[in-house]
């Protein structure tokens, strides 16, 4: 990404601490992103209507409209990465996060290095696989009523348009072009999220559920994502 292009990004940093969000849009601001603040829900929601987001960094405990709310309001029209913060390190407040749609997460207090990490490979996945991402070659993946056009990287269930997240995408298409083969956990988060795994199981069960719902009728009993118990995740192979 050259400095053209980080010049073009605005990174939403969304915390009622305002020392915090002063902090990490200094941190920011030292790579040379441009940040804007919001200190609650409603605000956050506000600069996203009037501004270009490309990332959002999202605190979970806020008054009012905490950043779980938040985030749902979001998803229902948006699928820019989502990073959430929590000042808690128990599995619950990340998988929360996850479930209502958030790409990732980092604990509080949370080294500026990581938080950097992370939100360089976030824009750089959404750049790849996001709705504005320009295309390099033109593939189509099929597996009976489910289709991927990676070319405009839309996904379509029986005709259907189906909104995915950056990371939801990059888990169905990874598993969609290898239809058939079965992916461990490890495999797939290393795969989609670009970094070693360090026990990614939670993240990417979320993940894999939040894909079911979009894609699936039932999906209780999956007709395309399943499970192989005890070695990870597949795509079933389905002729149309």
């Amino acid at each position: 990404m050259n400095d053209k292009d980080i010049r073009d990004i605005n990174i939403l940093i969304v915390d009622d601490d305002k020392e915090i969000a002063e902090a990490i849009r200094f941190y920011l601001r030292g790579e040379g992103y441009h940040c804007l603040i919001a200190h609650d829900g409603i605000e956050a929601l506000n600069m996203i209507r009037n501004n270009s987001v490309s990332l959002i960094i999202m605190d979970i405990m806020m008054p009012g409209l905490d950043g779980i709310q938040t985030t749902l309001k979001i998803r229902e029209e948006h699928n820019i990465p989502i990073i959430m913060l929590s000042a808690k390190s128990e599995d619950y407040d990340k998988i929360m996060g996850l479930n209502v749609g958030a790409d990732d997460y980092v604990t509080k207090p949370f080294n500026p290095l990581e938080l950097i990490a992370r939100v360089r490979s976030q824009l750089r996945r959404y750049n790849q696989l996001g709705s504005a991402a320009e295309t390099r070659s033109a593939n189509i993946y099929r597996c009976g009523g489910l289709e991927i056009d990676d070319d405009s990287k839309i996904v379509r269930v029986d005709g259907e348009e189906v909104s995915l997240t950056p990371i939801e995408y990059g888990i169905l298409k990874l598993l969609t072009a290898n239809a058939g083969r079965v992916y461990s956990i490890e495999q797939i988060y290393e795969a989609v999220w670009n970094e070693e795994a360090y026990s990614p199981e939670n993240t990417v069960a979320v993940h894999i559920r939040r894909i079911r719902e979009k894609i699936e009728i039932d999906p209780k009993n999956p007709r395309y994502l399943k499970v192989v118990w005890g070695v990870g995740y597949k795509v079933e192979k389905i002729r149309g």
